[in-house]
């Protein structure tokens, strides 16, 4: 198993410790608090289950704009995005050592984490447009990452934080919720030596699962963590429940017995392309994945970005010696009628574009939409059966 990213164990930073988090949520009382973005109870959720080890903290303005300019933290330290608390008014938190976290995605707005704050600063429109344009390598408000990350406030608060909850994620989906020391106790009480890991935000199509099969074979790996994310996407995506219950379904009916786990994280989607692509890399090696599957457009969204602009940023962006784990690279995949079977299509040269079964999205949407499966070499039944269920009941 792969060793967490720059420390020889993980660091979660949820208080496990019930009277330790009692007198703690007993403190948050009578503390000023703030209400803090989605993306920043996303970030809590993920500090407090060990996937942004060996972070303790939200970043400060320094480290976040250095970070953004070349994934290193001031002290040198890798790290792929800014992990930050923005916030759009500290007119309750002026002044204050420690405050409360308040989680705007739960009724009451409980406190999901305790802060030390260690600085306050105002991140200008430059410091903005600079940390955009690297992250998101555009500034296009179009854009639902560079929408969001600019429309969370401008007073960066850091500092440390003690997390007291995960948010919706551990109630709304029991049975997938793991943290990263959850997947990693999972993975040794398997036995598994080499584990590849698999992101997606969408359900699973035949060629996904293919690909799953495919990386495991080459790379001769004991298990597969399908790890999917749970937490805000743009308007259009299939609900977390829906995608759990297909993805359930495909890995009960098709893949053997002990081969592989599906789980997923508390996180907002990012649609960072190629930084994102590290940052899903970061974390998977922090659950303890010897290898990641990168495909084609991975964690994009529209036009911003090149067909494999997420594969080359390995090569171009990120130190030899930032990563353990190892990235499988994935063409797209699709049945061919020629073989009979999945390929990448780019393992194919002699095919043309006839000789594949593709369908594009806004297709497969119309076709469950109108409760029609789409071919057999497209999708397993079982699963198309779940989405038309689902796009027939809007």
């Amino acid at each position: 198993m792969t060793n967490p990213v720059g420390s020889a164990s993980l660091k979660p930073l949820y208080v496990d410790d019930e009277t330790q988090r009692n007198a703690l949520i007993e403190e948050a009382r009578q503390l000023p608090s703030v209400e803090v973005s989605s993306a920043a109870a996303a970030n809590a959720v993920m500090l407090g289950g060990g996937y942004f080890t060996p972070l303790t903290g939200y970043m400060n303005l320094a480290d976040a704009l250095s970070t953004a300019e070349d994934m290193h933290m001031v002290d040198g330290r890798f790290f792929p995005v800014p992990i930050l608390n923005l916030v759009e008014s500290i007119t309750e938190i002026e002044g204050a050592e420690r405050i409360a976290l308040r989680d705007p995605n739960v009724d009451g707005n409980p406190v999901i984490a305790i802060q030390q704050v260690d600085t306050i600063e105002q991140v200008n429109d430059e410091q903005m447009a600079l940390m955009t344009e690297k992250v998101y390598r555009t500034t296009d408000n179009e854009h639902p990452g560079v929408a969001a990350f600019n429309g969370h406030g401008r007073y960066a608060i850091s500092g440390p934080i003690q997390v007291l909850n995960f948010s919706y994620f551990e109630t709304d989906f029991p049975d997938t919720f793991r943290t990263a020391v959850q997947i990693r106790a999972e993975i040794e009480q398997r036995g598994w030596k080499r584990v590849v890991a698999f992101q997606t935000r969408n359900p699973m199509h035949l060629a996904h699962e293919e690909l799953c099969h495919m990386a495991m074979e080459r790379l001769g790996c004991d298990g597969l963590v399908i790890h999917m994310l749970l937490g805000k996407l743009k308007p259009g995506d299939i609900p977390a429940d829906v995608r759990d219950n297909a993805i359930r379904t495909m890995v009960r009916l098709y893949f053997p017995e002990n081969s592989a786990i599906v789980t997923g994280y508390g996180f907002d989607m990012l649609y960072a392309g190629p930084r994102e692509a590290v940052l899903h890399a970061y974390f998977r090696q922090n659950m303890g994945a010897s290898h990641f599957i990168i495909g084609r457009d991975h964690a994009g969204v529209g036009d911003y970005y090149g067909a494999f602009d997420a594969q080359t940023i390995f090569d171009t962006e990120v130190p030899a010696d930032a990563l353990e784990i190892e990235i499988f690279r994935a063409d797209h995949t699709a049945w061919s009628n020629k073989l009979n079977r999945v390929v990448m299509m780019n393992e194919a040269p002699d095919h043309t574009k006839d000789d594949f079964v593709l369908l594009s999205g806004t297709r497969v949407r119309e076709m469950l939409s109108e409760g029609i499966a789409p071919p057999k070499e497209f999708s397993r039944p079982e699963v198309a059966k779940i989405l038309i269920d689902y796009y027939q009941s809007l």
